[in-house]
């Protein structure tokens, strides 16, 4: 079924917690490793307007139903760091403006160097790029889906749950936009499929491994994944991007957790 991105954009909406008690956190907090994976969620989802950014000097930004997506999509995002942002509040944790520059500004000249060297390549090898982008975005959004439900899983948080239940649904139809997306555009041009597959295999990382310290993701990656249900869900991953046309086998997560030594998966 094809996405109705109109309906997507009417109904786009900011992340209701409001109602949540978040005091319940004073006399039942998170583990300090579970506070940790929530921090570093939290930060990857304020950058995401760093990746629109990147973004919209490239290809994808001629095609208005993806930029209506991406509009919609970065205001979903923003609302999922405030949500994520009122857990580490209530754990006493700083978050809020101070922090999200400083989050930026450790990347130095690499994050200066992102959006002209996205240009530079997009915009060389022209509309393709598109699926290149639509697959990358569904891998993180499936990877994104997967890291909220394990964390729900070790926690076992009442208000967490509940707060990760929210966003998660509407991650759903992140991740329907953009493997609807990526799909159409790998199944109709077969250059398409082979510059998707090399950049995938020479690019690719885990969400957020571009910003946080290799110590942070693969903190992350030990914690949620690296046990019977999280090898599980690892290699459905895994099988989810196999059914993308020409990406059968390249085992992105698998590698990752080679590349970050983490050794129980």
């Amino acid at each position: 079924m094809a996405f109705d991105i109109d309906m997507y954009s009417r109904n786009a909406a900011a992340v209701n917690f409001e109602d949540l008690d978040f005091d319940v956190f004073g006399s039942r907090p998170l583990s300090d490793a579970g506070l940790r994976c929530l921090r570093y969620m939290s930060d990857v989802e304020t950058h995401t307007i760093c990746y629109l950014r990147d973004l919209l000097v490239t290809p994808s930004h001629t095609d208005p139903e993806v930029t209506t997506f991406l509009t919609m999509w970065v205001f979903e995002e923003y609302w999922h760091g405030e949500a994520l942002a009122r857990v580490l509040e209530a754990h006493g944790v700083k978050t809020g403006a101070d922090h999200t520059r400083a989050v930026r500004t450790r990347l130095g000249w690499r994050d200066r160097w992102a959006p002209v060297q996205q240009a530079l390549a997009a915009n060389l090898i022209g509309e393709d790029f598109v699926a290149v982008h639509m697959t990358w975005g569904a891998i993180n959004e499936w990877s994104t889906f997967a890291g909220y439900q394990r964390l729900v899983d070790k926690e076992s948080h009442p208000v967490l749950t509940e707060l990760l239940g929210r966003i998660m649904r509407q991650e759903t139809r992140h991740v329907a936009f953009y493997v609807s997306q990526a799909r159409a555009r790998l199944e109709r041009s077969p250059r398409a499929r082979t510059l998707t597959r090399f950049a995938l295999r020479k690019f690719w990382g885990p969400v957020g491994s571009g910003v946080m310290p290799d110590s942070e993701v693969a903190h992350l990656l030990t914690y949620l994944f690296a046990s019977e249900e999280g090898i599980k869900l690892v290699t459905q991953l895994d099988e989810h991007v196999d059914q993308l046309p020409g990406l059968e086998g390249l085992n992105l997560l698998r590698r990752a957790f080679a590349r970050f030594s983490v050794t129980n998966a």
